[in-house]
C-alpha cells in the first residue's frame, strides 16, 4: 500500500508542483426543476462548480472547464491550504498558465450523475439522491440522462451568474465531449473549445462497448440488486472491479513498468499459491479500494450509459467555434486518429479545427498528466482571434 501510494504521489506532484494561486471555494447551484432531453423532469436539481480568476465588467472572459468520467469540478486550486494535492487540470489553470487566470475567468462545474457522489466536496443530482416521492434513494428509477443534459444544466448555471457567451469550453475525455457538444448546441455562445482526449464528435462504437465492460462487475455483483441495494449493503466488490478496469483503460503500458514482474510482497511466488499477487495487481486493486470510497456503483452505470450515448453527428454544421483538439498518441480509449479524423470532418465543413498530439506512454491519462506540454499551443489558440490563422492544422 505505501509503495503504491509514494509512487501515486511522486507522479502527482511533479504534476503540481505549482498550485493556482488562493483558495477555491466550492459553491451549489440549485434548479427546481429540470426537464431532461428525453422529456423527463427531475427535481430539485443540485450541482457544484467552483472557479479562478475575476470575471471582467463585460462578463466576456469567461472559459468553461468540463470534467472527465470519474471527476469532478475541482480542476485546480485547494479548498483548503493543507489539501495534499491540487485539482486535476491545476498545471494549466492559474497565473501565466494556459488558462491563464489574470486573463480569464475559469469556472468548472459537476456534473448529474456524477461518479462520486460520496465525496463531500463533489455536489450532484444522481441516482444516489434522494427522491422525495419515496424518501428513498432514486437508484435505477432516476431518469437516464447524456451528455446534452450536462450542457444544458452547465448553461442554465451560466445564465444564473449573468454570462451569455464563453470565450472558450475545455475538458478532458468526457469533458471534451461535453465541450464540443457545447459548439453544437450553442454555436452562437462559444467561440473556441479546447477538447482534450477526446472522442471526436461520436463515441466510437468500440468505445461503446468498453463502458459496457466498465459495467458488467457492478451488474454481476450479486448485491447490485438490480441497482435496489442499500447503504452498508452495496456491491462494494463489483465497484472495485469497475474501477480497477477503469483505470486500466486509462492507462498504457509506461503506468505498469514501475512494477515490474514481481511479487507484491517478498518471498510470495505467484506460482505457489493463487492468493499471492504481482505487484501490479496489488497496485491495481488498492487504487481500485481507494476510488471506491467515494464512488457510487448505480452512478458509473449512468455516466456510462450518458457517454455511450454522445453523438453530435447531425449538429456539426452548426458548429462555429474555432476548435483545437489535443489528443495523446498512445491513448487506448480515444486514440489520436479519432481527433484527426475529427478535425478533417469539420475543415470539410468549412470549420476551423487543427490538432496537437501530446507525447508520453501514459495513454488517456497524459490527457491530465501531460496537458502542460501543451500549453503555448493552447495560450495561442485562445488568444487568437476567433477565425484568424490557419483554418486547418492535422
Amino acid at each position: 500500500m505505501k509503495r503504491f501510494l509514494l509512487s501515486s504521489f511522486v507522479m502527482l506532484y511533479s504534476l503540481y508542483a505549482f498550485s493556482y494561486d488562493g483558495i477555491v471555494e466550492k459553491k451549489e447551484f440549485r434548479l427546481d426543476s429540470y426537464k431532461t432531453v428525453a422529456g423527463v423532469t427531475i427535481k430539485n436539481v443540485r450541482i457544484g462548480y467552483e472557479s479562478y480568476g475575476k470575471l471582467n465588467e463585460d462578463k466576456s472572459n469567461v472559459i468553461l472547464v468540463a470534467h472527465y468520467f470519474s471527476g469532478s469540478s475541482h480542476a485546480a486550486g485547494k479548498y483548503a491550504a493543507n489539501d495534499e494535492l491540487p485539482g486535476y487540470w491545476d498545471s494549466i489553470i492559474g497565473p501565466g498558465k494556459a488558462l491563464d487566470t489574470n486573463k480569464y475567468f475559469v469556472i468548472s462545474s459537476d456534473t448529474l450523475v456524477n461518479v462520486s457522489p460520496k465525496d463531500p466536496k463533489t455536489i450532484t443530482t444522481g441516482p444516489a439522491s434522494i427522491n422525495e416521492v419515496t424518501g428513498k434513494a432514486y437508484g435505477m428509477d432516476f431518469p437516464l440522462v447524456g451528455v446534452r443534459d450536462f450542457v444544458q444544466i452547465q448553461r442554465k448555471l451560466l445564465d444564473s451568474l449573468g454570462i451569455k457567451k464563453l470565450h472558450a469550453v475545455a475538458g478532458p475525455s468526457a469533458g471534451g465531449a461535453q465541450a464540443i457538444e457545447w459548439a453544437a448546441a450553442y454555436p452562437d455562445d462559444v467561440s473556441r473549445v479546447v477538447a482534450v482526449v477526446p472522442p471526436g464528435v461520436s463515441l466510437p462504437p468500440y468505445v461503446i462497448s468498453l463502458l459496457n465492460s466498465w459495467s458488467m462487475p457492478i451488474k454481476l455483483d450479486p448485491k447490485w440488486n438490480q441497482g435496489k441495494y442499500t447503504p452498508g449493503n452495496e456491491p462494494h466488490e463489483g465497484l472495485v472491479e469497475s474501477l480497477k478496469l477503469i483505470t486500466l483503460s486509462s492507462t498504457h503500458h509506461g503506468w505498469a513498468k514501475g512494477y515490474g514482474n514481481g511479487p507484491a510482497e517478498k518471498g510470495q511466488n505467484p506460482l505457489k499459491s493463487y492468493s499471492n499477487k504481482f505487484a501490479v495487481e496489488k497496485a491495481l486493486q488498492e487504487r481500485g479500494e481507494l476510488r471506491a470510497k467515494y464512488a457510487d456503483p448505480n452512478s458509473i452505470l449512468y455516466m456510462a450509459r450518458a457517454m455511450q450515448s454522445f453523438n453530435i453527428e447531425k449538429d456539426m454544421k452548426k458548429i462555429k467555434a474555432d476548435v483545437l483538439f489535443i489528443p495523446a498518441e498512445k491513448d487506448f480509449i480515444f486514440p489520436a486518429e479519432i481527433s484527426m479524423e475529427a478535425a478533417k470532418i469539420l475543415c470539410g465543413l468549412g470549420k476551423r479545427a487543427e490538432v496537437h498530439v501530446l507525447k508520453g506512454d501514459g495513454g488517456h491519462l497524459d490527457g491530465l498528466t501531460k496537458i502542460a506540454d501543451a500549453t503555448d499551443t493552447i495560450k495561442a489558440f485562445l488568444e487568437r482571434p476567433k477565425g484568424a490563422g490557419n483554418p486547418c492544422l492535422h
